[in-house]
């Protein structure tokens, strides 16, 4: 069955150069906020990060699959308690939604338009599309929380930034 076009009443989704200004804006303040926007290491703004483990960090070099896709064991992010993760790309997307997402969205390969479809959907169904669209930065923060460890609101335990922080870049986005 294909998948449906990633269009919904809430709002367009669209990938690639023509998404709309305020979902980039959100894009990009996520990345930032995942930090892989900044790494030290990518040469493709974040969309080549591997999370960062025990080993330290690494990036990848083929958008043809989610890297781990291929059986590549996950990064130990800490031994004690253990705590492992498939996270990668620009928006740290597990390799076990990846492989729902794919399906769903009819994607082909991990490339930055397919990891940008993949966001903007998990944002969608969170109900933050129109957030966004209103320019309601917090509300749709607070509703994307859950997806994503750097925001604040969740229980995940990573850290993260803070809403004043996340407001503060999301400014700069906006303005640029």
């Amino acid at each position: 069955m294909k998948a449906e076009s990633p269009t919904s009443r809430e709002g367009s989704v669209s990938i690639g150069n023509s998404v709309d200004p305020k979902q980039k804006a959100f894009l990009d303040l996520i990345a930032w906020s995942e930090g892989t926007s900044t790494h030290p290491l990518t040469k493709w703004n974040g969309y080549d990060v591997i999370v960062t483990g025990v080993r330290g960090q690494e990036v990848f070099s083929s958008f043809a699959n989610h890297p781990f896709a291929a059986g590549r064991e996950p990064q130990v992010i800490r031994r004690n308690p253990l705590l492992t993760s498939t996270a990668a790309g620009r928006y740290q997307l597990l390799l076990r939604y990846w492989k729902i997402y794919r399906e769903q969205l009819g994607l082909i390969d991990f490339s930055p338009a397919s990891q940008d479809a993949v966001a903007l959907q998990q944002i969608k169904e969170r109900g933050a599309l129109p957030l966004i669209a209103n320019s309601q930065t917090d509300q749709a923060i607070r509703a994307c929380s859950n997806v994503w460890a750097s925001l604040p609101g969740n229980n995940y335990g990573q850290g993260g930034k803070t809403m004043k922080a996340l407001l503060d870049h999301h400014s700069t986005l906006i303005e640029a």
